[in-house]
């Protein structure tokens, strides 16, 4: 399907297939509303990802009612001294409610640029298995991806944000910081995911370098929860 010399769908096959999952979108949506269900589903991943994008797509055919998104600010001084998920409780779903978070409570690892100290992200990575434990056990079904995005595209995807005026808004003085520290980015994500994939509560990642691509399923999660 698709492109096969380049392994991508045509414009008209991706839009096509993109139909085809809104409408299982909407059927997941009328499932939930009916099941009570709730469920949290969580995006992380480098400045360019494609977080925004990806969660665009999700909600642009569904109820607000239904699914949510949450993309908070910086932290208040107020919130930096609360436990580390505090201020992302209250917005946690409620029975028939899917809530989207645009980077989560796994921002409080964000010591490469020195927004906590080592040991602040150690007990964060101790504590945050725990926490996603309790929601589990309320009934939350907690969906965690990893949207993984090579060096040469988030170079691509940081520089058109420069060059156009649309999207602007997406850069940030941090952004231009944090694209040179590609390897210490790395190497925070892997202890990340050594110390909270979980069999309750897995990462899951996704190759978002071509959303037009012909790809597999995403990778199953990494087999790190063994070693705990």
């Amino acid at each position: 399907m698709g492109d096969a010399e380049h392994g991508r769908l045509k414009r008209k096959e991706y839009e096509k297939e993109l139909a085809k999952l809104h409408v299982e979108l909407v059927k997941l949506q009328e499932w939930v509303k009916q099941q009570r269900a709730k469920i949290c589903i969580v995006f992380e991943g480098r400045d360019g990802a494609g977080k925004g994008g990806t969660i665009k797509a999700i909600t642009e055919r569904v109820s607000p009612r239904v699914f949510r998104v949450v993309a908070l600010p910086a932290p208040t001084d107020r919130e930096k001294s609360q436990m580390y998920a505090q201020r992302y409780l209250v917005h946690l779903p409620a029975a028939g409610e899917v809530v989207i978070f645009d980077r989560s409570w796994y921002n409080r690892v964000e010591r490469v640029m020195g927004f906590c100290t080592e040991e602040e992200a150690q007990r964060f990575l101790e504590v945050t298995p725990r926490v996603e434990h309790a929601m589990v056990e309320s009934g939350i079904v907690l969906l965690k991806y990893w949207l993984e995005v090579n060096e040469k595209e988030q170079t691509r995807r940081l520089t058109q944000r420069i060059e156009d005026g649309r999207k602007i808004w997406k850069l940030s003085p941090m952004d231009l910081q944090s694209y040179s520290r590609w390897y210490d980015y790395s190497r925070a994500r892997d202890a990340m995911f050594a110390a909270t994939d979980l069999p309750y509560a897995p990462w899951y990642v996704a190759r978002s370098d071509d959303k037009r691509a012909c790809a597999p399923e995403p990778d199953p999660p990494p087999a790190f929860a063994d070693s705990l």
